[in-house]
């Protein structure tokens, strides 16, 4: 995608879905799946088979208060978008950060598959 370039659906939908979780919306992020949306941890994993089973993982990721997204980079090709992502978070340890690439495959405005490949997550430094 060219740097002024207008956004094509999917990569509208990944952006939405993006600020949507930022904002710990699950109404707003939920609106961004196919009801038959299968949800993978990278490369094969199957970990959600549906909307609800995203809705109940999603909405107990929202009760951390330090949940917040950004965006690193993306490249979008046809209907998938790849962004790399930060999330602020707390983590088992404490407060930190975790990268990720997150693949989502778009069809008719929905994300239909979703696949995420986790970094190493990074504790806060004590101040």
């Amino acid at each position: 995608m060219e740097q002024g370039s207008p956004m094509t659906e999917p990569e509208r939908v990944a952006q939405g879905h993006l600020e949507a979780y930022g904002a710990r919306d699950i109404e707003k992020v939920m609106s961004y799946f196919a009801d038959d949306v299968l949800y993978y941890v990278f490369p094969s994993t199957l970990i959600c088979d549906g909307a609800a089973a995203v809705r109940e993982r999603l909405s107990n990721r929202f009760r951390d208060t330090h949940l917040s997204a950004r965006l690193l980079r993306r490249t979008v090709l046809g209907n998938l978008v790849v962004s790399h992502e930060a999330l602020t978070l707390t983590l088992p340890e404490g407060p930190g950060t975790l990268e990720l690439i997150a693949m989502h495959e778009v069809e008719n405005g929905k994300i239909k598959r979703a696949w995420h490949k986790l970094g190493e997550p990074v504790l806060d430094r004590a101040p």
